[in-house]
């Protein structure tokens, strides 16, 4: 896998086409206008570093970071169908070795929507655990978000 920086055709390809299954669209970045206009405006993603991941030149993710002191916060996803085929843990193993070769952190967090179990599983299996509960303003209300940190 290769990661790049995000490129602004991938990142309106993702905003745009990017549409998950049942309960998981909660993640499609048309669900929230603020999050979405954010991510397709290169000004306002360049606050964090935004990168994408190819699989021999096509677009199978993407993920960002952004920085908070000594804590790096992660965020990312695979394209839609992609998911439940068992390459997420490959997916963020590989994101993590990039972060490992590339940033300097205390600590490696990311939050996942609490109803998601599927992705919860894949991050524990890769070494994240649990480590709190956040209620964060998502796609026009709030929502419970577990907070997990990378064990190295």
């Amino acid at each position: 896998m290769e990661f790049q920086t995000l490129s602004q055709e991938h990142a309106l390809c993702i905003a745009d086409t990017w549409h998950y299954d049942g309960i998981y669209e909660f993640y499609d970045m048309t669900a929230d206008p603020e999050d979405y206009a954010e991510f397709v405006d290169e000004i306002q993603r360049s606050k964090n570093d935004h990168y994408e991941a190819l699989q021999d030149g096509a677009l199978v993710g993407f993920f960002s970071v952004e920085r908070q002191g000594a804590t790096v916060e992660l965020g990312l996803g695979l394209r839609p169908d992609l998911c439940g085929k068992g390459l997420g843990r490959t997916f963020v193993r590989e994101i993590i070795a990039f972060l490992e070769a590339h940033y300097t952190y205390d600590a490696l967090i990311l939050k996942v929507a609490q109803f998601n179990q599927r992705a919860r599983r894949v991050y524990q299996a890769c070494g994240f655990r649990e480590t709190g509960m956040v209620r964060q303003e998502s796609n026009g209300g709030i929502y419970d978000f577990v907070v997990m940190e990378y064990q190295r």
